[in-house]
C-alpha cells in the first residue's frame, strides 16, 4: 500500500514518533526511557492478530521478552487492573506499553499507575478531582509507551484513563501528570484491519472530542484551533476510512484527528459525554458509537448557547447553512458509517432513564457543557436519544 504522509517526530504533547511502519522502533523507545522488562497490555481481540505479534516480535529481538497482558473488558474496570498488576509484578516488569484501543491504553496506564502504590491507597482515590492525583506516589508511576491500533480515543495523548467501577457500574476517569506516555508510536499502518464498526465508531469519538472541545464555554484558544482542525479532518477522512480501509493517507489524518481531540478537550468535554459514560457503562456500548448516537440531539440540547459559533466551524469546514447545515453533516455521516439511529436501537431501556440521568450529572464531563445540565434537562434530553 502506498502512501503520501510523511513520518514525523512531534513533541507535543509528549514524544509522538509518527508515521507508518514506526513501529519497528518500539525497543528503541523502550530501551530510551530505561525498560528492559515491559509488559504489552492489549485486549482480548488484538492479541492473537499479526499486528500485536509482530510488535512482540520486535520487542523480543531487542532482548525485552514478549510479555502480554490481555485480559481487558471492552469497559475496563478494577477486576481487569488487579489481574494485569498480578501479572506485572509476577513478571518483575519495569514498565508498560499500551498496545490497542482506548481500552487496553486507558488500563496500561492504570496498572503502570498502581502497581506500586501503597495497598492502602485506592485507584478511586485518584479520581480527577481537585488535586487528588498528589495522593499518588508519583516516583512510584512506571514508564509509559504507548502504541494505539485505533484513531478515536486519543488517550495515547492524555494524562487520565476511563476505569468502570464494576460494583456501581459508573465510569471513572483517574488522573496524573505521570500517566502521560513518555513515547507515543502512532504507526497508521497499525489501524488498517480494524473493523468497519470500529473505524466508525473511534472516528466519531474523535469527532465528539473535537466538537466538544470546540462548544466547550471554556477559555483555551489553543484548544480551540486544534479542535476546529480536527473536525476537518475526521469530516474528509473518516467516510475514505470507512469505504476503503487500506487508504493510508486517511488513515494517517485520522490517527492524527484523534490525538488532536485528546489535546483539545483539555478545555472542557460536555452533555455527549456526560451521556454516553453511564450508557458504555451499564450496557457495555462502545463508546464512540453511543457518542456518535446521541451527537446530534446535543447539538440540538445546545443549540442557544452554540449557534454562533457552530456557524464560524460551518464557514471553515466548507459546509454550507450554518447550524442547520453542519447539525445535517453529522446526520449525512452517521447514516454513511451506519452509526444506530437511538439509544433504544442500542438497547437502552426507559426504565432506566432516572438511574442514567442521576450517572450523567455525576459525571465531570457535564460541567464542561455549553448549557447548565440540570435534572429536569437532562432528563429530557435521554428521552430525545430514545
Amino acid at each position: 500500500m502506498s502512501h503520501n504522509v510523511p513520518n514525523r517526530n512531534w513533541s507535543y504533547p509528549t514524544a509522538i514518533k509518527f508515521g507508518v511502519g514506526r513501529i519497528a522502533e518500539l525497543a528503541e523507545h523502550c530501551k530510551a526511557v530505561g525498560l528492559k522488562r515491559p509488559l504489552l497490555v492489549t485486549d482480548k481481540a488484538l492479541a492473537s492478530l499479526p499486528i500485536t505479534k509482530g510488535a512482540l516480535d520486535v520487542l523480543e529481538a531487542a532482548g525485552l521478552g514478549r510479555a502480554v497482558f490481555s485480559e481487558v473488558d471492552p469497559n475496563p474496570n478494577e477486576k481487569n487492573m488487579a489481574d494485569g498488576i498480578a501479572v506485572y509484578k509476577a513478571g518483575g516488569h519495569d514498565g508498560v506499553v499500551c498496545f490497542g484501543g482506548g481500552s487496553a491504553l486507558d488500563l496500561g496506564k492504570m496498572i503502570a499507575l498502581m502497581a506500586h502504590q501503597p495497598a492502602k491507597l485506592s485507584v478511586w482515590d485518584l479520581e480527577d478531582i481537585g488535586d487528588w492525583y498528589s495522593r499518588a506516589d508519583a516516583d512510584k508511576v512506571a514508564p509509559i509507551i504507548a502504541v494505539p491500533t485505533t484513531a478515536g480515543t486519543g488517550s495515547e495523548v492524555g494524562r487520565a484513563g476511563v476505569l468502570t467501577n464494576s460494583a456501581t457500574h459508573k465510569k471513572k476517569i483517574i488522573f496524573h501528570p505521570k500517566l502521560m506516555p513518555a513515547v507515543t508510536i502512532c504507526d497508521p499502518g497499525l489501524t488498517v484491519g480494524m473493523p468497519r464498526f470500529i473505524t466508525a465508531g473511534t472516528g466519531m469519538d474523535a469527532l465528539a472530542h473535537c466538537l466538544e472541545a470546540y462548544c466547550s464555554p471554556f477559555y483555551h484558544p489553543m484548544s480551540q484551533g486544534i479542535a476546529l482542525e480536527g473536525m476537518r479532518l475526521v469530516f474528509e477522512n473518516l467516510p475514505k476510512v470507512y469505504a476503503d480501509p487500506n487508504d493510508l493517507d486517511a488513515r494517517a489524518h485520522m490517527m492524527s484527528a484523534a490525538a488532536m481531540g485528546a489535546v483539545a478537550f483539555q478545555k472542557g468535554l460536555g452533555a455527549i459525554h456526560s451521556l454516553s459514560h453511564p450508557v458504555g457503562a451499564v450496557y457495555g456500548t462502545h463508546h464512540g458509537t453511543t457518542n456518535a448516537v446521541v451527537m446530534p440531539m446535543v447539538l440540538d440540547f445546545n443549540r442557544k448557547a452554540i449557534d454562533a459559533r457552530i456557524k464560524a466551524a460551518a464557514a471553515y469546514l466548507g459546509i454550507k447553512g450554518g447550524f442547520k447545515g453542519f447539525r445535517a453533516k453529522v446526520m449525512d455521516l452517521r447514516a454513511e458509517l451506519g452509526i444506530p439511529a437511538n439509544l433504544t436501537a442500542m438497547g437502552v431501556e426507559a426504565s432506566r432513564l432516572d438511574e442514567l440521568t442521576e450517572m450523567a450529572l455525576e459525571d465531570p464531563s457535564c460541567g464542561g457543557n455549553p448549557v447548565k445540565m440540570t435534572r429536569r434537562n437532562t432528563r429530557k434530553l435521554f428521552d430525545a436519544c430514545m
